[in-house]
């Protein structure tokens, strides 16, 4: 019978000096006896690991708190300057990327266009992305402890490559992560654009406290995150959630069209699909989620219009009339294929994501709801997303910081160079 291994010194002090920075990072600036008291510390205790983490330039001091009975008490807090990671979100367009202090502060944001259209020029693109954002703070990109890079496609762990992401050319470089580790010089991390929206939704939106759930993301392209026990699933080859590529009842199949062409759940229900039906039942709009949020005015503002009997009443209801049955359809359209996962995986919740659904707000969350239920026995509620800016850079920043401060905190009690303190 194996013994238990007894804690030493060096790993009781690493344990106390993560719990302590864990402390820092989720209170902010706190007194000696506050540290103390959160951790359990004794103040001999707390104090000489204050002075161990000052001295590591994880900890710096952040003024006095007077006003209290007794002596003033100095406060303190995460060095801000620690460490810092960047978040990119690659779509065919242009980079977006924004640089994050290990306190979760953004520091600086820049946007590129164009993410590089061929394979010389990326690992370039990249870089000039990230100088970008680094610059307003003062922060050196070869500094920058991880780098996480959101994309509408997957590696293949087995061979390096980028795949589903025929639209964005120039990424398709044998060991993609590789070389761009290579050519900027810092660890970079290259994730699924909807694996990391599901993530942020866990972290600070819709989904989180759930262990099970699907994400949907419509917008001119269709994608899904499956969150499972808690843990997201890729898959074999990082491919699980390409549901555009899903065979559906009512669309063409690869098959019928060929690879190449337009078929399954995205001809069915990707952004140009949804301007298509919206534009047959007579709402206006120049992409899909333009016009599904002129379908959702026309329903509220016949809602709050008070006309009726009038010419423009009567005009508005029929706008309105036009407008909610566009919206069915679409709604339908999503649910058939949400349908499909719900039978499988049986999540929790849905969480509704993307250009297209958000613009559809309340009303064609509630009319997805409506139409998945009326398919699926089980019936997991549907919900909106509520991560605010950019979820794909949220999700991002919150891998990359996890992943930095793990490594950092970590490291808390082994010799560290001097880190300037902000």
């Amino acid at each position: 019978m194996s013994r238990p291994t007894p804690g030493t010194p060096s790993l009781l002090r690493a344990i106390n000096d993560r719990a302590a920075l864990t402390v820092l990072l989720e209170r902010g600036a706190l007194t000696r006896p506050e540290l103390g008291a959160l951790t359990g510390l004794s103040k001999p205790t707390a104090s000489q690991l204050l002075a161990r983490l000052q001295e590591a330039g994880l900890v710096v001091l952040d003024g006095i708190r007077e006003g209290l009975p007794g002596r003033t008490a100095e406060l303190y807090r995460i060095n801000p300057r620690a460490a810092h990671v960047a978040a990119l979100d690659v779509t065919p367009g242009r980079i977006a990327v924004a640089v994050a202090d290990v306190t979760g502060t953004v520091t600086g944001e820049h946007r590129l266009p164009t993410p590089g259209r061929t394979a010389g020029d990326v690992v370039e693109r990249v870089r000039a992305a990230l100088a970008g954002a680094c610059g307003p703070a003062g922060v050196d990109p070869a500094s920058l402890s991880r780098v996480v890079i959101g994309i509408g496609g997957a590696v293949d762990p087995s061979t390096g490559r980028l795949g589903y992401a025929a639209h964005i050319p120039g990424w398709h470089i044998p060991d993609l992560v590789g070389t761009l580790r290579a050519g900027i010089g810092v660890p970079v991390d290259v994730e699924n654009d909807v694996n990391l929206v599901a993530q942020a939704e866990q972290a600070r939106g819709a989904a989180r406290g759930h262990q099970d759930y699907v994400l949907l993301w419509a917008d001119e392209g269709l994608g899904s995150a499956l969150v499972l026990g808690g843990r997201l699933h890729r898959g074999a080859t990082g491919g699980a959630g390409e549901i555009g590529y899903m065979p559906v009842i009512g669309a063409p199949t690869a098959r019928d069209v060929g690879r190449r062409a337009k078929h399954g759940f995205q001809a069915l229900s990707g952004g140009p699909a949804v301007l298509a039906a919206l534009r047959a039942h007579g709402v206006r709009g120049s992409t899909g989620a333009g016009a599904v949020r002129n379908a959702v005015t026309a329903i509220e503002r016949d809602a709050a219009g008070g006309r009726a009997g009038t010419g423009a009443g009567a005009r508005a209801s029929r706008e309105a009339h036009q407008a909610r049955d566009a919206l069915r359809d679409v709604a339908g359209r999503l649910a058939l294929g949400l349908a499909a996962i719900t039978a499988v995986v049986d999540p929790e919740i849905v969480v509704l994501s993307g250009g297209v659904l958000l613009a559809g707000g309340e009303v064609l969350r509630g009319l997805v709801e409506q139409e998945l239920h009326a398919l699926t026995i089980p019936r997991p509620p549907v919900r909106l997303s509520t991560v605010e800016g950019n979820p794909v850079i949220a999700g991002a920043l919150d891998l990359a910081l996890d992943t930095a401060r793990d490594e950092l905190f970590g490291a808390a009690i082994r010799p560290l160079s001097p880190v300037r303190p902000s």
